[in-house]
């Protein structure tokens, strides 16, 4: 069993405990340290750098509130703030821990421990931390995309991070302007195939009569016009990914040719008869209801099945509002700098407008509207006007549980009771870390 590259610090007054955790960890991980002195912590962390502690809440004969765990936690972050700390408790200070998550612990584990539990725990706080690492080597734009904050938009980013370590096809699903092109083009650049062609085919622009030669390519002589032999688009993806955009909008008799090649993964050009194989990876989009089209005999059933392995739902805009006034602000940094002038400001009567707006047409109505704002205004301070929004267009209809807090307020109660208290299941719904919960249910005093 390989080990994981981390150093990792387990302290603890009880020399029993530090054994036990030392040598279930060293087969786990390349460099455990044991201490039992928690004075020797600014010694330690000046000699070496460590990844994670586990920490014990108490210390000296006859203190079991917890309060030393939290004095030595903070001493911790204030020496070595990068270092990720579990705290180690028994069952009777699950409160004092639940105060460390408060502060930025990442965990808390009890004891007596499971070995199978603390190896994930470990093994999940380390991966977090080397992750992080990671994008803060990154150039701050490597990709250009804003992912957002709200708890749906972060599953299915969470969920389309796991596909594209596969090869397996994808449906996305989704308004028009919610960011399918976006997250197709996100699959493809983090996945194996990212070094490879990323070719995108809007099948809803597609004249039915080039339907064909487009996708599969043509010889020379295959029609009139066909001068010399042309590759189609699913030749051009060969060993990268084909992203087939409004699928939905496919005349039935096309499908079955759509469906040969996507089953074959081989492409017969126009006025050929040899078959070419082609290693791609395919993701199709629409913004049509594809399954009540299946129910209505309009799209192919076993076509459906081909393309869906695995389906990604994205949220409209209006479903996001906590993600409204940040992609805003995106986007103005973006066409600010495209238009080299300095990023204007946003009103705060424009912010609270701009937030009730509705977005029918979701991050593209959002990008156009912020780009004629910054072309057709050389203020300091953007209007609702600037963005060609009128008072009478915004919903009013916007009370007090409407409001931005009270959304978040009630996404996390309604999470609570889906999964009848349990944290770890409501963070990973929820989008959160476990420590991330924690201050939220301190912030709008959630009992739980």
């Amino acid at each position: 069993m390989r080990k994981t590259n981390a150093t990792i610090l387990v302290l603890d007054d009880n020399s029993e405990v530090l054994i036990a955790a030392k040598m279930l960890l060293k087969r786990h991980f390349e460099n455990i340290f044991t201490n039992n002195n928690p004075k020797k912590l600014a010694e330690i962390l000046s000699q070496q750098e460590v990844d994670v502690i586990i920490l014990d809440m108490n210390f000296r004969v006859g203190f079991e509130d917890g309060k030393e765990g939290i004095f030595w936690f903070k001493e911790i972050k204030k020496i070595s703030p990068n270092t990720q700390i579990i705290l180690m408790t028994s069952y009777g200070n699950v409160e004092t821990a639940v105060e460390g998550i408060k502060l930025g612990a990442v965990d808390y584990i009890l004891k007596p421990w499971n070995n199978e539990s603390l190896i994930e725990t470990v093994k999940g706080v380390v991966k977090q931390l080397r992750k992080k690492e990671t994008v803060a080597d990154r150039p701050q734009k490597e990709d250009n995309v804003f992912i957002g904050q709200a708890p749906s938009i972060q599953k299915v980013y969470t969920m389309a991070s796991r596909v594209a370590k596969t090869d397996v096809n994808a449906l996305i699903l989704g308004e028009n302007g919610t960011g399918k092109y976006v997250l197709a083009k996100h699959i493809h650049d983090n996945s194996p195939r990212k070094d490879q062609p990323f070719i995108h085919v809007d099948l809803g622009s597609l004249n039915e009569n080039l339907f064909e030669s487009e996708l599969f390519g043509y010889a020379k002589g295959a029609f009139t016009d066909a001068k010399q032999d042309t590759e189609g688009r699913f030749e051009a993806a060969n060993g990268g990914t084909i992203f087939l955009d409004e699928i939905g909008n496919v005349p039935l008799h096309l499908q079955a040719k759509l469906l040969q090649v996507i089953q074959s993964k081989s492409v017969i050009r126009l006025g050929e008869s040899k078959s070419r194989p082609v290693d791609i990876r395919i993701i199709t989009a629409t913004n049509a209801n594809i399954e009540q089209e299946v129910n209505d005999k309009l799209f192919r059933e076993d076509l459906y099945y081909r393309i869906n392995t695995v389906t990604l739902q994205l949220p409209p805009l209006r479903e996001r509002q906590e993600d409204i006034l940040p992609l805003l602000h995106f986007f103005i940094e973006e066409y600010a700098d495209k238009y080299e002038r300095s990023a204007p400001t946003i009103s705060s009567s424009t912010q609270q407008s701009l937030t009730c707006y509705d977005w029918k047409g979701n991050i593209r109505e959002m990008q156009n509207r912020v780009e004629r704002a910054l072309i057709l205004t050389e203020e300091d301070e953007l209007n609702l006007s600037d963005f060609g929004i009128s008072p009478t267009m915004i919903n009013d209809n916007v009370t007090e549980e409407n409001t931005l807090q009270d959304m978040e307020r009630n996404s996390i109660l309604k999470a609570l009771e889906k999964y009848d208290g349990n944290i770890s299941q409501t963070a990973e719904e929820l989008g959160l870390s476990r420590a991330a919960l924690y201050r939220r249910l301190e912030k709008y005093n959630i009992k739980n």
